[in-house]
This record gives C-alpha cells, sequence and structure tokens, in this order.
C-alpha cells in the first residue's frame, strides 16, 4: 500500500492530500529512507513522521484497505 494512503487510511493524518505534501516535504521516512508518496508500506516496516510539533515513530501492524475508525489503532503500534 502506499505510504500517503496509510497515513489516511490509519487516520495519522486527517487527509491524503496532506499525507501526500509531509512526503514530498521530506516528512515521513520508511525504515530511515525519506519515503515519498507512492512509495509501498508494508507489515513490519518502521514509519517515522516529522509533522506538527511531537515526531512519531510507528510499526505498521496491518495493512487494509477499508478501515472503520474503531480498528484504525491497530494498524499500527508507535514505539517509543
Amino acid at each position: 500500500m502506499r505510504i500517503d494512503k496509510f497515513l489516511k487510511n490509519a487516520r495519522i493524518i486527517k487527509r491524503r492530500t496532506i499525507a501526500k505534501e509531509a512526503c514530498e516535504q521530506g516528512k515521513v521516512s520508511i525504515n530511515g529512507k525519506i519515503a515519498k508518496p507512492g512509495d509501498e508500506v508494508k507489515v513490519g516496516d518502521r514509519v517515522q513522521i516529522n509533522f506538527g510539533n511531537n515526531p512519531m515513530n510507528l510499526e505498521v501492524l496491518d495493512i487494509s484497505d477499508n478501515v472503520r475508525k474503531d480498528n484504525a489503532l491497530g494498524l499500527y503500534k508507535n514505539i517509543e
């Protein structure tokens, strides 16, 4: 799944266009490599987001196209 779509589906970033812009500005990385909006993310990848005031480090647990709001937190795990 594309990283911009994953960030939107997991409800980390509200809209896909904003997720795309964050990737284009170099604020998102996958496994330590700066991500482009079309880069693929898979289960087990580590994603770092420097968007807003507090950076987030995540591990991808699941990938799904249609996710309900209640299940969105099950797509990733925060890493300290």
